[in-house]
């Protein structure tokens, strides 16, 4: 695996964000609805694995696949960009504004919503044999799932609402670390593994990602699951995408870039007795 070292990475760090910024409105759209598919394909396949094996280390161990084949290909999801494009305003790039990052968000936003939407339907379609059967033992988990993550917040209330926001904090925080991985290898193995470890914990540990839920939730409604649409954007998806945008700027983009790029002043080292006792003989 080659390394490379912090300062080095932290400055692509900045340029991707640049770069995703200035990216045309087509062109975003079709890499965040990639993005969007390919990580709901993982989590259909992760859930798969953990519902027939009755393991759900199983199915974490496996989830990694598609975010590390989503982000090998260039493909962009909104955590990622919560993370990267704010660097490049506080780098201060020519022609960087917060409305530019505003306008990318939203762009991104969108695309991996239709890519998770579409593929939610796919796998409904497939679950119950085009709505003509009950979905099985992996349609029926995932709509307990998408019960159990707007229901189950609200029986708390304003707490529940909070659970879910650190909960999404703490996913981009290891999203955005995976995000990073890709960045500090030069070689493809290096890449995955590095992307895999962070990813791996955020989805064995339950934490809320906004682009896996875009696709669990729709899923679940349309498998049976009993809640709403307005269940699922206020006891989920609302709080998710916050938490996701405060973990990935404070845990990762900021605390890498203020430590590697925009350092604090070295300190003096403090002069030895010998050195003190010299200087105070010469003067």
């Amino acid at each position: 695996m080659s390394y490379i070292v912090p300062s080095e990475f932290v400055t692509k760090m900045v340029d991707a964000g640049e770069s995703k910024i200035y990216m045309s409105t087509r062109d975003t759209l079709i890499r965040a609805f990639m993005a969007g598919a390919i990580l709901a394909l993982g989590a259909a396949f992760a859930i798969t694995a953990a519902v027939e094996t009755g393991i759900f280390l199983i199915g974490a161990i496996l989830f990694p696949i598609g975010f590390c084949m989503l982000y090998l290909m260039g493909f962009d999801l909104l955590t990622g960009v919560f993370m990267l494009t704010p660097l490049a305003l506080l780098d201060k790039r020519p022609g960087v504004t917060a409305k530019g990052i505003l306008r990318n968000w939203g762009w991104v936003f969108l695309g991996n919503f239709a890519g998770a939407m579409t593929v939610a339907v796919m796998m409904a379609f497939i679950f119950t044999y085009g709505f003509n059967t009950d979905p099985g033992p992996v349609g029926a988990k995932i709509a307990s799932v998408g019960e159990a993550r707007t229901l189950g917040y609200a029986e708390y209330g304003v707490a529940g609402w909070f659970t879910i926001f650190i909960r999404g904090m703490l996913c981009n925080w290891m999203v955005s670390m995976g995000v990073v991985g890709a960045m500090i290898s030069t070689n493809v193995t290096g890449k995955v593994l590095a992307m895999w470890m962070p990813v791996m914990l955020f989805f064995f540990m339950g934490f809320e990602h906004s682009i896996v839920n875009m696709f669990l939730f729709p899923s679940a409604m349309i498998m049976g699951g009993q809640f709403s649409v307005m269940d699922y954007l206020w006891w989920n998806e609302i709080p998710t995408v916050l938490g996701n945008l405060i973990g990935g700027i404070a845990f990762t983009g900021l605390t890498l870039y203020t430590t590697h790029i925009r350092t604090a002043p070295k300190r003096q080292a403090p002069a030895t007795f010998g050195e003190s006792g010299l200087a105070r003989s010469s003067s």
